[in-house]
C-alpha cells in the first residue's frame, strides 16, 4: 500500500506545481512566465524522484509504468494499480486548483496549438526521449539511482522549456486527465492518452537495441 500512497501524493504534488504554475501564470496574465513554468515541472520532478524514488519507483506517469513493465522491469500485474493511484493523484489536484482558482479556464490542461497529427507526434517524441532517459539512469522499478532526480527532472525542464507553447509537453496521461476532466476541455486529449504510451513503448523498443545485456537478467 505504500508504494500505491506514494505514488498518489508524488503525482498530486508534481500536477499541483506544475499545471498550478500554468494556472497562475493563466488568472495573472503571465506573471508566472513560460520559463518559470518550466523549471516548476523540472523542479518538482526532480525533488518527487528523490523523495519516493526507494519507495515506489517515482513513475508519476502511466506511460513510464508501461514501459518498465514491457522492459521487464515491473511488475504487470501492478500496472493498474499503480496507473489507477497516479489518477487519483492528478485529479486530486487538479479539483484543489479548481477550488482555489475557480476564474481559470484551462486549469493547466494540455490543449495543442497545431493540428492533431503534428501534436501526436511531437508527443510521442517528448515521451520517447523522456523514457530513454528515464530507462538508463533507473537501476529498476523499485530503485533510483543517485543523479537519476537530476537527469529526469533536466529532461522535463527542457522538454517543457521547447515544446511547452505547442503542446504543453505533458508526456503524461494522468497529468493531461486531471485538467481535462475538472475544465471540462476534452479537445485532443486522446493524443495526450495515446502517444506518450506509443513512444513509451519505442524507447523501450530502442533500449533493447543499443544495450541487449540490461534487458536478459536485470530486468
Amino acid at each position: 500500500m505504500r508504494k500505491y500512497i506514494s505514488e498518489s501524493i508524488g503525482t498530486f504534488s508534481m500536477v499541483f506545481c506544475g499545471t498550478g504554475a500554468m494556472t497562475i501564470n493563466e488568472v495573472t496574465g503571465g506573471d508566472v512566465t513560460h520559463v518559470g513554468i518550466a523549471i516548476t515541472w523540472g523542479l518538482i520532478v526532480m525533488a518527487m524522484i528523490y523523495a519516493f524514488g526507494e519507495i515506489s519507483g517515482a513513475h508519476f506517469n502511466p506511460a513510464v509504468t508501461i514501459a518498465f513493465a514491457y522492459a521487464k522491469k515491473f511488475a504487470w500485474k501492478e500496472v493498474p494499480k499503480y496507473i489507477i493511484a497516479q489518477c487519483i493523484g492528478a485529479i486530486v489536484a487538479s479539483a484543489i486548483l479548481l477550488f482555489l482558482f475557480p476564474k481559470s479556464e484551462f486549469l493547466g490542461g494540455t490543449i495543442p496549438t497545431v493540428d492533431a497529427l503534428r501534436a501526436f507526434i511531437l508527443e510521442l517524441l517528448l515521451t520517447y526521449f523522456l523514457i530513454v532517459v528515464i530507462i538508463n539512469v533507473s537501476t529498476g522499478s523499485k530503485e533510483i539511482g543517485t543523479m537519476a532526480g537530476i537527469a529526469i527532472g533536466g529532461v522535463v525542464l527542457l522538454e517543457a522549456m521547447f515544446a511547452g507553447p505547442i503542446t504543453k509537453a505533458s508526456m503524461n496521461p494522468a497529468r493531461s486527465l486531471g485538467p481535462a476532466l475538472l475544465s471540462g476541455h476534452w479537445e485532443h486529449q486522446w493524443l495526450y492518452f495515446t502517444a506518450p504510451v506509443v513512444g513509451a513503448l519505442l524507447a523501450v523498443l530502442t533500449c533493447r537495441l543499443v544495450k541487449p545485456d540490461n534487458y536478459r537478467d536485470d530486468c
